[in-house]
């Protein structure tokens, strides 16, 4: 059984998904959502049950969150799943609260996002780190915070992995875009820690390429001509195969989805120094990892474009890592060794 807080579409959705999917051949699966547009459930195989607790919300709430702990207990009564895998941190809390310890693997989907912008819930992270037999993080820049926090109990790490993106798919993008010999790519929602604010930057420090924002919820006015808005998509990673090159300003990451998804299509990166993508994106190799500013983004950006010969060394060595380390099957390996114990 796998349970998340929000049934809409994000890195710890699609990392759900990808297992799930896989389970349900040989398994009985069962996944648990709340709040949200709903759209995971659309990406699920139709041989997962699943169910929808209303109350189940990211923000706290004491009579919400009651109605979610006696709602857990009875799904567990009713259906005495062997495994459960708590998945986000409001789940991660409520779910080791309701379940027996002993059946509970609870994945950190970027610790830093507790860590640093929630930290006086550290807490109940630490009083509950014995409610489980396995706290996982999603790279080993996590695990090593994690017991920095002195949540040191059955840690480990799992990378996310993902099927590959590089598909061909008949996409359009803005007839404006095809002025632009070079495009960049980034796929973030529309919030302050995913810093549009730089993106805008870097694309005015370089207006020959074109520079493509997906996960706007609402319509962008007044940007520089070579930036293009294109909206909430979902499924956004297959347009890296439309672009050269993947860009990711954020303040704090744990192992972006989006990041895995441009290496799968063979993508060089240029992404900001935060949480585990230093694991997978090699300075010199398949990108940069830089401080998070514009010019040292475009700085970056414009050395790997310009030179075709450079620009097809990193991309050729992007795809290799993501064959090596960041498969879906690789992934459901590990978590299976996990189950397992």
């Amino acid at each position: 059984m796998h349970v998340i807080t929000r049934s809409d579409l994000g890195g710890a959705q699609s990392v759900l998904i990808n297992i799930v999917n896989s389970l349900c051949r040989e398994n009985e699966v069962i996944v648990i959502a709340g709040e949200g547009d709903g759209k995971m459930w659309e990406l699920l195989d139709k041989r997962i049950r699943r169910i929808n607790v209303p109350a189940l919300k990211r923000n706290i709430s004491i009579i919400n969150d009651i109605k979610v702990l006696f709602s857990f207990l009875s799904i567990y009564r009713r259906y005495e799943p062997d495994v459960i895998h708590l998945h986000s941190s409001k789940v991660g809390l409520l779910g080791r609260l309701a379940f027996p310890k002993g059946k509970v693997i609870y994945t950190v989907h970027g610790f830093d996002s507790i860590r640093l912008a929630y930290r006086p819930f550290l807490f109940l992270e630490r009083m509950l780190q014995y409610r489980c037999k396995a706290i996982i993080g999603v790279c080993e820049y996590d695990m090593d915070n994690l017991i920095k926090e002195k949540i040191t109990n059955n840690v480990g790490y799992v990378y996310n992995g993902i099927i590959s993106k590089n598909v061909m798919v008949d996409l359009s993008l803005p007839v404006e875009c095809l002025n632009y010999t070079k495009k960049v790519l980034c796929i973030a929602r529309m919030s302050k820690p995913k810093r549009f604010d730089i993106f805008l930057e870097m694309a005015t420090l370089l207006p020959q390429y074109a520079f493509i924002w997906i996960g706007n919820q609402e319509k962008m006015m007044n940007l520089p001509n070579n930036v293009f808005c294109l909206g909430n998509i979902a499924n956004a990673g297959i347009y890296n195969t439309q672009v050269d090159l993947f860009v990711l300003p954020s303040d704090y990451e744990g192992l972006p989805i989006v990041i895995i998804e441009a290496m799968s299509c063979g993508k060089p990166i240029v992404s900001s120094n935060v949480g585990g993508i230093g694991e997978i994106v090699y300075n010199g190799e398949n990108g940069y990892v830089v401080n998070n500013n514009s010019i040292d983004f475009a700085k970056k950006i414009e050395y790997i474009l310009q030179d075709d010969i450079i620009y097809s060394r990193f991309s050729t060595r992007s795809l290799a890592i993501f064959n090596e380390k960041l498969t879906v099957d690789k992934m459901i390996g590990e978590y299976k060794k996990i189950y397992n114990r």
